[in-house]
């Protein structure tokens, strides 16, 4: 057989290469489904356009920033193999604390009389510092106490709520100043939203940060073997998460122009739902913060065409329980498929 037959036969062999998408632009496209079967719905059921109507698009944006916010930390959290449940009673504690400080004076209820009027600076300080220092305490009994993330952060989902409660006995705290409710004003939340992501997304690709996160979700051991310090790490890894749900609990407080005990209700699982159907892995060392961001808007995207197709919010949470089972699901089933491999 001649060297150019031999050519042609090992050619032929060769299997065909498949053409796959980017995970993120599968996403996208799961997205751009979504919105136009809306809209399609809409003109049949509703006799309206979902998509170009421009006031609910701007609201849908609006409220899905602060859920973003979170699930930009969240994202990071589940990469390192780990889970974070505390993220809405943060939300909440942060929201309490620090719009008790954004508060007027002359305000016959404010939480501090004193310490009215105070620089924007001051309650979004430390309100910062709040999410950070619970963040903070969630990575130091994972990292040092071998307690799983779902025990460690679920203690701390009951204990921030509860403070939230009792930090003014259940009362709203209301009157807050015009420079702290601009946070939460206009396109203000979006662009820290986009600002966070775009930040957080050169962080995972492109530096060491990004490099030990996914080792650590990969293969802990390993990680640790290679020289990672991994309970730092992780320490670092769950105090900005902590961080950016205490900024979620500003942008909130500032759009509702009040703190309330009962606000980042169930966040935490919508967080967690934007990452795993934007292609997160529960089972860590898989996910990106582009992924997380088409997730954020899928969820906007139901939660919007929902109400607009007027059906009622219990079956809006079961069909959002449902996509997350099924999220999960084709996550398990492209683990089975790497580990044949």
């Amino acid at each position: 057989m001649t060297m150019e037959n031999t050519t042609k036969v090992a050619a032929t062999d060769r299997p065909a290469r498949r053409f796959k998408l980017p995970p993120d632009a599968s996403i996208f496209l799961v997205l751009i489904g979504i919105a136009l079967a809306f809209e399609v719905l809409g003109w049949i059921f509703v006799g309206q356009s979902f998509l170009l109507n421009k006031q609910r698009l701007v609201v849908m944006i609006l409220q899905v920033s602060v859920i973003g916010i979170i699930a930009v930390g969240v994202t990071q959290v589940i990469i390192t193999g780990g889970i974070d449940l505390s993220s809405g009673s943060v939300v909440a504690v942060t929201a309490m604390v620090a719009a008790s400080l954004a508060q007027v004076s002359g305000f016959a209820r404010a939480v501090y009389p004193s310490l009215t009027d105070l620089p924007v600076f001051i309650p979004v300080a430390v309100g910062l510092l709040i999410g950070l220092f619970a963040g903070f305490i969630n990575g130091s009994l994972i990292a040092y106490t071998g307690i799983p993330p779902f025990i460690a952060t679920l203690g701390m989902m009951v204990t921030a709520r509860g403070f939230a409660k009792w930090y003014t006995h259940g009362q709203p705290v209301s009157m807050l100043s015009d420079p702290y409710a601009a946070i939460g004003s206009g396109a203000t939340p979006v662009i820290i939203f986009l600002v966070t992501a775009a930040i957080f997304h050169i962080a995972l690709r492109y530096t060491r940060y990004g490099k030990f996160t996914y080792a650590i979700g990969a293969n802990r051991q390993a990680a640790r073997v290679s020289g990672i310090n991994v309970g730092t790490h992780l320490i670092i890894v769950y105090s900005i998460a902590g961080l950016l749900s205490g900024l979620a609990g500003i942008v909130t407080s500032a759009r509702a122009i009040s703190g309330q005990a009962g606000m980042g209700m169930m966040y935490e699982l919508d967080a967690i739902a934007a990452s795993v159907i934007g292609g997160v892995s529960l089972a860590g060392g898989m996910g990106r913060i582009t992924g997380t961001v088409i997730g954020t808007v899928i969820l906007g995207v139901m939660t919007s065409g929902f109400t607009f197709l007027r059906i009622d919010a219990y079956y809006q949470e079961i069909v959002k329980g449902m996509i997350i089972v099924a999220a999960v699901v084709v996550d398990q089933y492209r683990q089975r498929k790497r580990a044949r491999a």
